[in-house]
C-alpha cells in the first residue's frame, strides 16, 4: 500500500545573528543553510497494517506525513501509495487518504460539525445513501450523537477530536495518517480515540500511519513501528523485536500482604522502585523464572506481575544507541 524509496526533503533555512543591524542587513543580503528534514529514507507498508511512525522532535515525522499525503514534493526518492505518486495530488489518491493533524482543525468555528460533515460530503461527492451510512457507523463508534449538532465553539478539546475524525473518515480513506491524533487528550479522551482507530482498522481494513509522543498510543495500536531520528531510519520491525533488543529484561512489580525489610530485594535483582508493601524489580529475561521462585518461596507475595519495560525507556535508550542492527 505504501512504498517509500531513498526519501529525502531539504529545506533553505534563514540564519542572522540578532539586533537591528543584522535585521536591516538581511533585507538585502541574506545567508542561508540547509537542513534536511528527511535523509533516505525507505520503507514498505502494507495493505491493512497499524505502524506507528516514532522518532523525537524534529526527526522529520510530520514532513514524511505531508509528502506522503502530497502537501509537500520530495527533493530526491520516490512514493507509492495505493499505486499513485502524492505529489501529482490526483483527486482519486485524494478520494483514499486521509491526514489527520492533531493540532489543526478543519471544523467550522461557529457552525456545528455537522455543517462540515455535508460540506465534506459535496468536496468528495459522496453519494447520499454511502454518507448516511458513513455517518451513522462513525457517529456510533465515538459516540458523537449528542455533540455534532452544538456549535464546534461549545465542544470541548476531546469533543471536536471524536469530531474531526468523523470528518476526516467520511469518505472511507483507504489510507490514514494520523499525526499526534491524541495530543492534549486526557487519558480517558485518549483511550477512546486508540479504542476508535483500533475498531476502524478492523471493520474497514484501512491501513494507519500513526504517529505520537504517547507511547500508550504506540503500546495498544502498533504492532510493527518504523523510528526515525534527524530524518534518517533507525529501525523497522516488530515492536516487541525492538523492546527485546534495546531492554533484554523484564519488569516484577510485586505486591506484599505484610510489609518486609528495604534491603530483602537488592540480591535479586535491580529494584526500580520500592514502598514497604510494593516493590518493582528489574531483571535479566534468563533470570525471571528463577527470581519468581524465590519471591514466592521466601517471601508474602500477594501479588506478581511480570512485564516488558516501559516503552519509554527503550525509546530513550534506542535514540542514545541511534542504531539497531536489522
Amino acid at each position: 500500500m505504501i512504498d517509500v524509496q531513498n526519501l529525502s526533503k531539504t529545506f533553505k533555512v534563514h540564519e542572522r545573528p540578532p539586533g537591528l543591524g543584522a535585521a536591516f542587513k538581511s533585507l538585502f543580503s541574506r545567508t542561508y543553510k540547509e537542513v534536511k528534514a528527511v535523509n533516505n529514507l525507505s520503507f514498505k507498508i502494507a495493505d491493512g497494517e497499524r505502524v506507528g511512525f516514532l522518532g523525537p522532535n524534529g526527526a522529520g515525522k510530520t514532513t514524511s506525513l505531508k509528502m506522503l499525503s502530497g502537501l509537500l514534493h520530495p527533493s530526491s526518492g520516490t512514493i507509492q501509495v495505493d499505486g499513485f505518486t502524492p505529489k501529482e495530488r490526483q483527486a482519486q489518491y485524494l478520494e483514499r487518504i486521509t491526514l489527520v493533524m492533531g493540532q489543526k482543525q478543519q471544523l467550522l468555528w461557529d457552525l456545528p460539525p455537522l455543517e462540515t460533515f455535508h460540506m465534506n460530503r459535496a468536496v468528495y461527492d459522496i453519494p447520499q445513501a454511502q454518507f448516511a451510512e458513513s455517518l451513522k457507523l462513525l457517529v456510533d463508534l465515538l459516540g458523537v450523537d449528542g455533540l455534532i449538532r452544538k456549535p464546534t465553539r461549545q465542544l470541548s478539546l476531546g469533543e471536536r477530536m471524536k469530531c474531526e475524525l468523523v470528518a476526516a473518515l467520511l469518505h472511507r480513506p483507504k489510507v490514514l495518517f494520523l499525526d499526534e491524533p491524541t495530543i492534549g487528550l486526557d487519558v480517558s479522551m485518549q483511550a477512546t480515540v486508540r479504542e476508535f482507530i483500533r475498531d476502524y482498522n478492523d471493520k474497514t481494513g484501512a491501513t494507519v500511519l500513526l504517529t505520537t509522543h504517547y507511547m500508550e498510543d504506540v503500546t495498544a495500536l502498533c504492532p510493527r513501528v518504523i523510528v526515525i531520528d534527524k530524518g534518517e531510519l533507525l529501525y523497522d520491525g516488530q515492536l516487541k523485536e525492538l523492546v527485546r533488543r534495546i531492554r533484554p529484561d523484564k519488569r516484577l512489580t510485586i505486591r506484599f500482604s505484610t510489609e518486609i525489610a528495604p534491603d530483602v530485594l537488592a540480591r535479586m535483582g535491580h529494584v526500580v522502585s520500592q514502598t514497604p508493601l510494593q516493590a518493582v524489580l528489574q531483571v535479566p529475561m534468563a533470570r525471571v523464572s528463577d527470581v519468581m521462585r524465590d519471591l514466592l518461596g521466601s517471601l508474602p507475595v500477594g501479588d506478581l506481575t511480570v512485564e516488558d519495560p516501559p516503552l519509554d525507556e527503550v525509546m530513550r535508550d534506542l535514540f542514545a544507541a541511534k542504531k539497531v542492527a536489522p
